[in-house]
């Protein structure tokens, strides 16, 4: 069986939107009818594929603004009852007292949502709607008076560089789970943004490492589509909770896919390229089968990437490669840290990790859809001691490091 199995699906159920975001990856907007949406009966036939091949899989039903397609909690609920723990991302405008009930009725179990400014006018523009902010804090408010857990969301640009922070604490007030910073990634409708520098990328990293100790217990930060975010925490504290468990920083391609409102499959939204239709093909023939996917699997970075101490913790933003160079394995061209001459001696030095037959059997015996993140972390962790061989007592070793259970 292949040892790297996806555990966490985002499925763009709609080109279709309310507002007209001017980072949006999907380039929605409002369309006449329903947009070309897959229909009903054939959706409810790709959610028994992902089901069958992926039991228990997390799956992201987003847009566009998928609660406008009217069959999204017949979708929701035909989700769960197949056994996928289904979560909403929106931008909250759409959801009120009735709309949050019918969520926790079909079996949504949580809310992502999108809230990109503490200052509401602000908000609104960048999300092309006037009274934005106001819907989407009303949303929280109500998501929270019927008890279903949410998360708010922002996507770091120039405009809100400085409110962070003001951001996070009012994700805290608000009773969310969860603060998940994304960092930008320039395509669809925001290719021609101007992005944040390096210097101010790494510098928010170290900011979000500290945030993340601040509210640690009470709320989770999260860095996402940052995978340097791994990189700064082990330069900073290799002991850091945050490593704990940490495999790598993107599972693009290898626990990770996004369907398409087309039905394309793709390694992730900034990486347009498809590597099959989930409307065509069988999901394993997709997955199992597809060049991109395993050269994410087995990586040979090139550029700094390739010469780094920290590729297998980081890995670099696979999607800022290819839009950028056109190479999927080139260097990160967000990435400040500059490898010193002795780490890529030593990267060349210490070739590939061996398995011991033991260590081998007693990896077989975890679960299927994580085998393949703790095969990369252990690998990384015995590259960092210095050795060669992965053994049952290094496997303990890291086990006893990372506070796990055998």
């Amino acid at each position: 069986m292949n040892e790297f199995t996806p555990f966490l699906i985002s499925w763009n159920l709609t080109k279709r939107c309310n507002l007209k975001c001017d980072h949006c990856y999907l380039d929605a907007s409002e369309l006449e009818g329903d947009g070309g949406d897959i229909p009903t009966e054939e959706a409810f036939s790709i959610l028994d594929k992902i089901a069958e091949y992926s039991p228990g899989a997390m799956l992201i039903l987003t847009g566009g603004e998928p609660l406008l397609r009217r069959d999204f909690y017949d979708i929701a609920q035909h989700a769960t009852e197949g056994g996928l723990s289904v979560v909403l991302g929106t931008n909250g405008t759409l959801i009120d007292d009735a709309a949050a009930k019918r969520l926790k009725a079909c079996g949504v179990q949580g809310v992502g949502l999108s809230l990109d400014s503490i200052l509401p006018s602000s908000h609104d523009e960048f999300r092309g709607l006037r009274g934005a902010w106001e819907k989407t804090v009303k949303a929280i408010d109500t998501l929270k008076n019927n008890n279903l857990e949410f998360q708010i969301q922002f996507t770091v640009t120039k405009r809100n560089y400085d409110e962070i922070p003001d951001l996070i604490k009012l994700a805290f007030d608000k009773g969310a789970k969860a603060a998940n910073v994304f960092f930008l990634v320039c395509t669809g409708r925001g290719q021609e943004m101007t992005d944040i520098s390096p210097e101010q990328y790494e510098k928010m990293l170290n900011y979000l490492a500290d945030a993340e100790t601040e509210y640690s217990g009470r709320m989770m930060v999260r860095a996402r589509c940052a995978p340097h975010f791994l990189r700064v925490v082990q330069q900073r504290s290799p002991d850091s909770q945050v490593m704990k468990g940490a495999t790598s920083g993107c599972i693009a391609g290898t626990g990770y896919f996004r369907i398409t409102p087309e039905g394309e499959v793709t390694p992730c939204p900034y990486m347009p390229g498809a590597v099959g239709n989930i409307r065509k093909q069988s999901l394993s023939e997709i997955w199992e089968s597809s060049d991109t996917f395993q050269s994410l699997r087995n990586p040979q970075y090139n550029g700094k990437c390739a010469d780094c101490r920290y590729n297998e913790a980081c890995g670099g933003c696979r999607a800022r490669a290819l839009s950028s160079s056109g190479d999927m394995l080139g260097e990160d061209p967000w990435c400040d840290y500059k490898p010193e001459l002795d780490e890529r001696a030593a990267l060349k030095e210490m070739g590939p990790v061996i398995w011991e037959d033991a260590a081998t059997k007693r990896l077989s015996k975890v679960p299927v859809f994580l085998r393949g993140m703790v095969k990369k972390g252990l690998e990384r962790y015995a590259k960092e001691k210095g050795l060669r061989t992965i053994t049952p007592e290094i496997m303990e070793e890291m086990r006893s490091r990372v506070g796990g259970k055998r």
